[in-house]
């Protein structure tokens, strides 16, 4: 009998050492910020592309943007703001997403703290800071329309834009490999939710959210399971889901069909 006691004692003190390790490693998985690569050095003006810096209570930490193509957009024009996943930079997206500012979209990318040349560490805290700031001064442009901005996000970028959304009015959501909370990984560690520092709980947002929303997800997600694009196109109030025979890091597997959706539910939306 003490010796099975002495088991669970032991099995219980490896148990919440474990969980303390998880608890104060897990920023270093959810926000891989020194793994990524540095990009080579781009010519922002012949990309068209505007820095900006934004003013945190951390310091300062980058965006870009790219208006509208000359004359496609009328004055003042609707825009995106735009989350990447948590391995990327906003270096990498200029020209996968210059299709926005073609069709007469400006289009903001906004990196994360701690992330490429920007000050401060990453969480969802500083992360709600550094957007918000994005989104005032984005609406505060007298060449965009503050009635027509779309959120866009990608993987993590999904919590950065639904945290948004919660402050801050969207006129349609587009989330793309997004998840419904990441307590919801827990599980995948054997560890209790609780000990999430950084929740971003998408699906309650979504939930709220009474807007046009549409949810992009890879059929055979492997980082995100397909589930949590069905569950969040499930809590949307005015929802419609794509889903691509793709997974995480290959979704769209197809730019060109991925652009039809698009623009279809932008017109739909009465955005663009």
């Amino acid at each position: 009998m003490n010796a099975l006691l002495k088991f669970i004692g032991s099995a219980i003190l490896i148990y919440a050492a474990y969980c303390g390790l998880l608890f104060f490693v897990q920023r270093q998985v959810i926000f891989p910020r020194y793994m990524i690569p540095s990009p080579a050095p781009m010519d922002l003006s012949a990309a068209r592309i505007e820095p900006a810096w934004l003013d945190t209570s951390f310091g300062k930490v980058e965006a870009w943007y790219i208006p509208p193509a000359a004359g496609v957009a009328g004055a003042p024009a609707p825009a995106v703001i735009f989350g990447h996943g948590n391995g990327e930079l906003i270096d990498f997206w200029p020209e996968a997403l210059k299709r926005f500012p073609a069709m007469g979209v400006g289009l903001l990318m906004v990196e994360y703290p701690g992330y490429g040349r920007s000050a401060g560490s990453p969480s969802q805290e500083s992360i709600s800071e550094t957007f918000t700031r994005a989104y005032d001064k984005l609406a505060a442009r007298p060449d965009v329309d503050p009635a027509r901005i779309v959120f866009f996000g990608r993987s993590l970028g999904g919590g950065a834009v639904c945290d948004l959304a919660a402050k801050r009015p969207p006129v349609a959501l587009i989330l793309m490999s997004s998840f419904t909370s990441v307590r919801s990984f827990a599980i995948r560690y054997l560890a209790p939710s609780f000990l999430i520092r950084d929740p971003f709980d998408n699906l309650a947002v979504v939930r709220d959210y009474d807007g046009p929303m549409l949810v992009i997800h890879g059929r055979f997600d492997e980082v995100i399971p397909f589930g949590h694009g069905k569950a969040l196109h499930e809590a949307a109030r005015n929802g419609k889901m794509i889903a691509y025979d793709a997974g995480h890091n290959d979704c769209p597997p197809d730019w060109e069909v991925f652009w039809q959706d698009v623009e279809g539910f932008l017109r739909d939306a009465k955005v663009w």
